[in-house]
């Protein structure tokens, strides 16, 4: 091979690395602008985080939020929607915890639980006096987490799906399924949430909150593509 030739090899090589470089790039930009565009909480879920008498509000050293109450009967861990900010969830996170329930509100990566799947991992060792614990999710929260539940049915009691459904069977995997969405939702897929209706054990339940949208159960203000909800969030 001739210096000519050598010179011309190194300098196609060269520009195929610089073009894929420059895809990289672009990908890495693209994906930081759409995980950058995300539902922020609202006013009504920085208030519900706040530390009472009744509720112990804190924060675990990976950013998840734990709403205690004094006597926890049960703990649920919980994933919160795709592109949502997590502490739009601190209201609902709040009520529970006000029925005895201590709540593990989990941060995920970029606000998208399938970048963390397993988020719940060591969360109810760390509660070894709660015996019962569920997990549970809003939108692509409620498909990770059910996806974490078929492959943990033994540690779990049961599921809870908001605006969700499990592209995982969980016949046969011994857990109590809760599954519920607002009439008014535009942005749950009824074709994909009737297709894999048959993963769900036979005696789960499911409940539609009549007026209730999408975005309904965070505290994040209107969702893109959603419905027109017909009852408060607080309802």
């Amino acid at each position: 091979m001739t210096k000519e030739q050598t010179a011309r090899k190194r300098k196609r090589l060269w520009i195929i690395l610089e073009v894929l470089l420059a895809s990289i790039l672009l990908v890495c930009a693209g994906f930081a602008v759409y995980v950058g565009d995300y539902y922020h909480a609202d006013e009504t879920a920085v208030q519900a985080m706040a530390v009472s008498d009744e509720i112990a509000v804190s924060k675990t050293g990976g950013d998840d939020l734990v709403f205690a109450p004094p006597e926890p009967r049960a703990g649920l861990i919980f994933y919160p929607g795709g592109k949502v900010e997590y502490t739009a969830y601190a209201p609902l996170m709040r009520a529970c915890a006000e029925r005895g329930i201590l709540c593990v509100l989990v941060k995920m990566p970029c606000n998208l639980a399938v970048l963390d799947r397993n988020a719940a991992d060591g969360i109810a060792e760390q509660y070894p006096d709660i015996d019962t614990w569920y997990i549970g999710g809003h939108s692509l929260g409620g498909a990770m987490a059910a996806a974490y539940a078929a492959d943990h049915s033994g540690e779990l009691d049961g599921l809870i799906l908001l605006a969700a459904y499990s592209t995982k069977d969980l016949n046969g995997s011994g857990l109590e399924v809760l599954s519920v969405y607002g009439s008014e939702d535009q942005v749950l897929n009824r074709e994909k949430y009737e297709g894999y209706r048959g993963n769900l054990p036979s005696g789960a339940t499911e409940i539609v909150i009549e007026g209730g949208c999408h975005a309904g159960f965070g505290s994040y203000g209107p969702q893109q593509g959603d419905g027109t909800p017909m009852i408060a969030s607080a309802e």
